[in-house]
Protein backbone atom coordinates (compact mmCIF):
# COMPACT_ATOMS: atom_id res chain seq x y z
CA UNK A 1 0.00 0.00 0.00
CA UNK A 2 2.94 2.31 1.35
CA UNK A 3 4.44 1.61 -2.59
CA UNK A 4 1.89 2.09 -4.64
CA UNK A 5 1.33 5.55 -2.30
CA UNK A 6 4.81 6.09 -3.12
CA UNK A 7 4.29 5.70 -6.94
CA UNK A 8 1.06 7.87 -7.00
CA UNK A 9 2.75 10.91 -5.45
CA UNK A 10 5.36 10.86 -8.23
CA UNK A 11 3.04 10.67 -10.77
CA UNK A 12 1.50 13.59 -9.16
CA UNK A 13 5.34 15.09 -9.92
CA UNK A 14 4.99 17.81 -6.75
CA UNK A 15 8.08 19.46 -7.32
CA UNK A 16 6.23 21.58 -10.43
CA UNK A 17 3.17 22.12 -8.99
CA UNK A 18 4.15 25.54 -7.67
CA UNK A 19 3.31 26.88 -11.25
CA UNK A 20 -0.09 26.64 -11.01
CA UNK A 21 -0.19 27.56 -7.58
CA UNK A 22 1.60 30.94 -7.43
CA UNK A 23 -0.47 32.45 -10.37
CA UNK A 24 -3.80 31.67 -8.67
CA UNK A 25 -2.79 33.45 -5.42
CA UNK A 26 -1.44 36.57 -7.20
CA UNK A 27 -4.30 36.72 -9.33
CA UNK A 28 -6.83 36.49 -6.43
CA UNK A 29 -4.90 39.30 -4.52
CA UNK A 30 -4.63 41.55 -7.57
CA UNK A 31 -8.55 40.77 -7.45
CA UNK A 32 -8.56 41.96 -4.63
CA UNK A 33 -7.01 45.67 -4.86
CA UNK A 34 -9.46 46.14 -7.94
CA UNK A 35 -12.50 44.61 -6.09
CA UNK A 36 -12.81 45.73 -2.91
CA UNK A 37 -12.99 42.49 -0.97
CA UNK A 38 -11.18 38.96 -1.38
CA UNK A 39 -13.35 35.32 -0.50
CA UNK A 40 -10.89 33.28 0.49
CA UNK A 41 -13.38 30.33 -0.54
CA UNK A 42 -13.48 31.55 -3.83
CA UNK A 43 -9.38 31.40 -3.75
CA UNK A 44 -8.82 28.27 -2.39
CA UNK A 45 -11.75 26.57 -4.53
CA UNK A 46 -9.96 28.15 -7.68
CA UNK A 47 -6.51 27.03 -6.30
CA UNK A 48 -8.32 23.74 -6.01
CA UNK A 49 -9.24 23.33 -9.72
CA UNK A 50 -6.19 24.45 -10.86
CA UNK A 51 -4.23 21.56 -8.98
CA UNK A 52 -6.37 19.11 -10.37
CA UNK A 53 -6.42 20.49 -14.12
CA UNK A 54 -2.42 20.58 -13.89
CA UNK A 55 -2.17 16.92 -12.26
CA UNK A 56 -4.55 15.44 -14.61
CA UNK A 57 -2.26 16.47 -17.49
CA UNK A 58 0.47 14.79 -15.62
CA UNK A 59 -0.82 11.88 -14.96
CA UNK A 60 -2.04 12.17 -18.92
CA UNK A 61 1.30 12.78 -20.09
CA UNK A 62 3.15 10.28 -17.96
CA UNK A 63 0.32 7.57 -19.69
CA UNK A 64 0.36 9.16 -23.17
CA UNK A 65 4.31 9.20 -23.13
CA UNK A 66 4.72 5.65 -22.32
CA UNK A 67 2.26 5.08 -24.49
CA UNK A 68 4.02 6.94 -28.06
CA UNK A 69 7.45 5.53 -26.32
CA UNK A 70 9.02 8.69 -25.43
CA UNK A 71 9.54 7.82 -22.00
CA UNK A 72 12.56 4.55 -21.83
CA UNK A 73 13.58 3.99 -18.56
CA UNK A 74 16.91 2.64 -20.24
CA UNK A 75 17.65 6.13 -21.33
CA UNK A 76 15.59 8.42 -19.26
CA UNK A 77 17.25 10.70 -17.12
CA UNK A 78 15.18 12.64 -15.72
CA UNK A 79 12.70 11.76 -12.67
CA UNK A 80 11.46 8.19 -13.71
CA UNK A 81 7.88 7.76 -14.69
CA UNK A 82 5.34 5.14 -13.32
CA UNK A 83 4.11 3.88 -16.57
CA UNK A 84 6.99 3.43 -18.04
CA UNK A 85 8.57 1.73 -15.52
CA UNK A 86 5.56 -0.87 -14.88
CA UNK A 87 4.85 0.63 -11.32
CA UNK A 88 1.15 1.62 -12.10
CA UNK A 89 -0.84 0.06 -14.88
CA UNK A 90 -1.56 3.13 -17.86
CA UNK A 91 -4.61 2.21 -17.38
CA UNK A 92 -5.27 3.58 -13.72
CA UNK A 93 -3.22 6.47 -14.83
CA UNK A 94 -5.17 7.43 -17.35
CA UNK A 95 -8.68 6.72 -15.78
CA UNK A 96 -7.01 8.90 -12.74
CA UNK A 97 -6.29 11.73 -15.28
CA UNK A 98 -9.75 11.46 -16.80
CA UNK A 99 -11.58 11.43 -13.14
CA UNK A 100 -9.17 14.97 -12.42
CA UNK A 101 -10.11 16.57 -15.27
CA UNK A 102 -14.35 15.63 -14.43
CA UNK A 103 -13.74 16.42 -11.04
CA UNK A 104 -12.19 20.09 -11.96
CA UNK A 105 -14.69 20.66 -14.08
CA UNK A 106 -17.47 20.13 -12.02
CA UNK A 107 -16.32 21.73 -8.74
CA UNK A 108 -15.64 24.80 -11.21
CA UNK A 109 -19.25 24.98 -11.81
CA UNK A 110 -19.31 26.24 -8.74
CA UNK A 111 -17.17 29.58 -9.44
CA UNK A 112 -18.93 30.11 -12.94
CA UNK A 113 -22.65 29.76 -10.73
CA UNK A 114 -20.95 32.10 -7.71
CA UNK A 115 -18.53 34.40 -9.22
CA UNK A 116 -17.73 34.12 -12.67
CA UNK A 117 -20.46 33.86 -15.59
CA UNK A 118 -19.60 32.80 -19.18
CA UNK A 119 -16.00 33.91 -19.20
CA UNK A 120 -14.77 31.67 -16.31
CA UNK A 121 -17.05 29.05 -17.56
CA UNK A 122 -14.97 29.24 -21.48
CA UNK A 123 -11.43 29.72 -19.47
CA UNK A 124 -12.10 26.58 -17.02
CA UNK A 125 -13.40 24.53 -20.77
CA UNK A 126 -10.27 25.34 -22.30
CA UNK A 127 -8.41 24.63 -19.89
CA UNK A 128 -9.29 21.45 -19.58
CA UNK A 129 -9.39 20.41 -23.35
CA UNK A 130 -5.75 21.39 -23.60
CA UNK A 131 -4.71 19.73 -20.62
CA UNK A 132 -5.65 16.76 -22.19
CA UNK A 133 -4.51 17.56 -25.55
CA UNK A 134 -1.27 18.31 -24.30
CA UNK A 135 0.19 15.27 -24.51
CA UNK A 136 -3.27 13.79 -26.08
CA UNK A 137 -5.53 14.10 -29.53
CA UNK A 138 -3.99 13.30 -32.72
CA UNK A 139 -1.20 15.62 -32.88
CA UNK A 140 -0.51 16.51 -28.96
CA UNK A 141 1.25 20.24 -28.44
CA UNK A 142 3.99 18.86 -26.57
CA UNK A 143 5.26 17.06 -29.74
CA UNK A 144 5.07 20.35 -31.78
CA UNK A 145 7.42 22.63 -30.23
CA UNK A 146 4.72 24.94 -28.87
CA UNK A 147 4.88 22.90 -25.50
CA UNK A 148 6.63 26.79 -24.06
CA UNK A 149 3.37 28.84 -25.22
CA UNK A 150 0.98 26.74 -24.01
CA UNK A 151 2.80 26.70 -20.38
CA UNK A 152 2.77 30.48 -20.71
CA UNK A 153 -0.57 31.24 -21.63
CA UNK A 154 -2.19 28.47 -19.54
CA UNK A 155 -0.03 28.73 -16.23
CA UNK A 156 0.30 32.60 -16.63
CA UNK A 157 -2.41 34.63 -18.55
CA UNK A 158 -5.18 32.04 -18.35
CA UNK A 159 -4.33 31.11 -14.29
CA UNK A 160 -4.38 35.21 -13.26
CA UNK A 161 -6.75 36.64 -15.21
CA UNK A 162 -9.49 33.75 -14.34
CA UNK A 163 -8.69 34.11 -10.80
CA UNK A 164 -8.02 37.70 -10.42
CA UNK A 165 -11.72 38.05 -12.54
CA UNK A 166 -13.62 35.98 -9.77
CA UNK A 167 -12.26 38.68 -7.21
CA UNK A 168 -12.99 41.72 -9.12
CA UNK A 169 -15.33 40.71 -11.67
CA UNK A 170 -13.53 42.22 -14.72
CA UNK A 171 -10.04 41.69 -16.75
CA UNK A 172 -7.44 44.11 -16.12
CA UNK A 173 -3.91 45.32 -18.62
CA UNK A 174 -2.41 44.46 -15.19
CA UNK A 175 -3.50 41.37 -14.79
CA UNK A 176 -2.57 40.41 -18.45
CA UNK A 177 1.12 42.05 -17.75
CA UNK A 178 1.59 39.64 -14.23
CA UNK A 179 0.25 36.45 -16.15
CA UNK A 180 2.75 37.06 -18.13
CA UNK A 181 5.29 37.52 -15.66
CA UNK A 182 4.66 34.35 -14.17
CA UNK A 183 4.00 32.37 -17.22
CA UNK A 184 7.43 33.35 -18.59
CA UNK A 185 9.24 31.23 -16.05
CA UNK A 186 7.15 28.58 -15.74
CA UNK A 187 7.31 28.09 -19.30
CA UNK A 188 11.11 28.05 -18.35
CA UNK A 189 10.45 24.96 -16.22
CA UNK A 190 9.51 22.77 -19.20
CA UNK A 191 12.42 24.66 -21.27
CA UNK A 192 14.83 22.44 -18.76
CA UNK A 193 12.78 19.29 -19.03
CA UNK A 194 12.99 19.71 -22.74
CA UNK A 195 16.32 20.28 -22.88
CA UNK A 196 17.46 17.27 -20.72
CA UNK A 197 15.17 14.63 -22.52
CA UNK A 198 16.10 16.33 -26.26
CA UNK A 199 17.48 13.09 -27.10
CA UNK A 200 14.77 10.34 -26.37
CA UNK A 201 12.67 12.89 -27.63
CA UNK A 202 14.37 13.23 -31.35
CA UNK A 203 14.09 9.02 -31.70
CA UNK A 204 10.79 9.42 -30.36
CA UNK A 205 9.64 12.31 -32.78
CA UNK A 206 8.82 14.82 -30.33
CA UNK A 207 9.64 18.10 -31.85
CA UNK A 208 10.64 20.23 -29.09
CA UNK A 209 12.47 23.79 -29.44
CA UNK A 210 15.76 22.20 -28.56
CA UNK A 211 14.96 19.47 -31.15
CA UNK A 212 13.58 21.28 -34.20
CA UNK A 213 16.11 24.30 -33.64
CA UNK A 214 18.80 23.07 -31.47
CA UNK A 215 20.92 24.04 -28.26
CA UNK A 216 21.82 27.28 -28.41
CA UNK A 217 18.03 28.29 -29.34
CA UNK A 218 17.15 26.55 -25.90
CA UNK A 219 19.51 28.19 -24.05
CA UNK A 220 18.39 31.71 -25.52
CA UNK A 221 14.76 30.91 -24.93
CA UNK A 222 15.45 29.79 -21.56
CA UNK A 223 16.97 32.98 -20.65
CA UNK A 224 14.11 34.92 -22.35
CA UNK A 225 11.84 32.87 -19.54
CA UNK A 226 14.02 33.51 -17.03
CA UNK A 227 14.81 37.51 -17.66
CA UNK A 228 11.86 38.28 -19.21
CA UNK A 229 9.82 39.29 -15.89
CA UNK A 230 12.15 42.23 -15.28
CA UNK A 231 11.21 43.50 -18.85
CA UNK A 232 7.78 44.07 -17.52
CA UNK A 233 8.19 45.12 -14.14
CA UNK A 234 8.44 48.46 -15.35
CA UNK A 235 4.91 48.30 -16.78
CA UNK A 236 3.62 46.86 -13.75
CA UNK A 237 5.52 49.14 -11.38
CA UNK A 238 3.58 51.93 -13.21
CA UNK A 239 0.14 50.87 -12.17
CA UNK A 240 -1.53 51.29 -8.87
CA UNK A 241 -1.32 49.41 -6.37
CA UNK A 242 2.20 47.45 -8.16
CA UNK A 243 3.81 51.00 -8.14
CA UNK A 244 4.92 50.25 -4.01
CA UNK A 245 7.26 48.14 -2.74
CA UNK A 246 8.24 48.12 -6.57
CA UNK A 247 12.32 47.10 -5.54
CA UNK A 248 10.85 43.56 -3.90
CA UNK A 249 10.39 41.32 -7.22
CA UNK A 250 14.18 43.32 -8.67
CA UNK A 251 15.46 41.08 -5.78
CA UNK A 252 15.26 37.85 -7.67
CA UNK A 253 17.29 39.07 -10.65
CA UNK A 254 20.87 38.05 -9.39
CA UNK A 255 18.89 35.07 -9.09
CA UNK A 256 17.66 34.78 -12.80
CA UNK A 257 21.26 35.59 -14.00
CA UNK A 258 22.83 32.84 -12.08
CA UNK A 259 20.35 29.98 -13.25
CA UNK A 260 21.15 31.70 -17.03
CA UNK A 261 24.58 31.09 -16.54
CA UNK A 262 23.96 27.45 -15.47
CA UNK A 263 21.85 26.51 -17.52
CA UNK A 264 24.25 27.87 -20.02
CA UNK A 265 27.25 26.06 -18.71
CA UNK A 266 25.79 22.71 -18.02
CA UNK A 267 27.14 19.60 -20.08
CA UNK A 268 25.89 16.32 -18.32
CA UNK A 269 22.26 16.86 -18.63
CA UNK A 270 21.44 14.80 -15.56
CA UNK A 271 22.27 18.37 -13.70
CA UNK A 272 19.34 19.60 -15.07
CA UNK A 273 16.98 17.91 -12.69
CA UNK A 274 17.77 19.98 -10.06
CA UNK A 275 17.85 23.24 -12.18
CA UNK A 276 14.40 22.43 -13.20
CA UNK A 277 13.40 22.21 -9.60
CA UNK A 278 15.11 25.88 -8.59
CA UNK A 279 13.39 27.01 -11.73
CA UNK A 280 9.98 26.61 -10.40
CA UNK A 281 11.01 27.80 -7.20
CA UNK A 282 12.39 30.96 -8.57
CA UNK A 283 8.84 31.04 -10.83
CA UNK A 284 7.14 31.05 -7.03
CA UNK A 285 9.30 33.33 -4.58
CA UNK A 286 8.96 35.71 -7.78
CA UNK A 287 5.26 35.30 -7.50
CA UNK A 288 5.27 35.77 -4.08
CA UNK A 289 7.09 38.95 -3.73
CA UNK A 290 4.93 40.05 -6.85
CA UNK A 291 2.12 39.22 -4.39
CA UNK A 292 3.62 41.86 -1.14
CA UNK A 293 4.11 44.14 -3.53
CA UNK A 294 0.39 44.39 -4.58
CA UNK A 295 -0.73 43.52 -0.77
CA UNK A 296 1.62 46.54 0.16
CA UNK A 297 -0.38 48.90 -2.18
CA UNK A 298 -3.73 47.56 -1.24
CA UNK A 299 -2.86 49.05 2.65
CA UNK A 300 -0.85 52.34 1.40
CA UNK A 301 -4.11 52.80 -0.58
CA UNK A 302 -6.03 51.90 2.05
CA UNK A 303 -4.77 53.81 4.76
CA UNK A 304 -4.49 57.08 2.55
Amino acid sequence: MLRTLKYWLLALRPKTLSISVIPILTGSVLGWTQGGSLSVTIMLITLGVALLIQIGTNLHNDASDYLLGADDPATRLGPARVTAEGWLPVTQVRRAALLCFAAAFFIGLYLVAVAGGWQILALGVLSIIAGYLYTGGPKPVAYTGTGELFVLFFFGLVAVLGSSFLQSGHFTVLAVLCGLLLGLPAAGVLVVNNHRDHENDRLAGRNTIVVRYGIAASRRVYALCLLGPFLLLPLIQLQPPARHAWFLPWLTLPWAGWLVWRFRKIRDLRAMNPLLAETALFQLVLGLLLTTTLLIGLNVAGGA
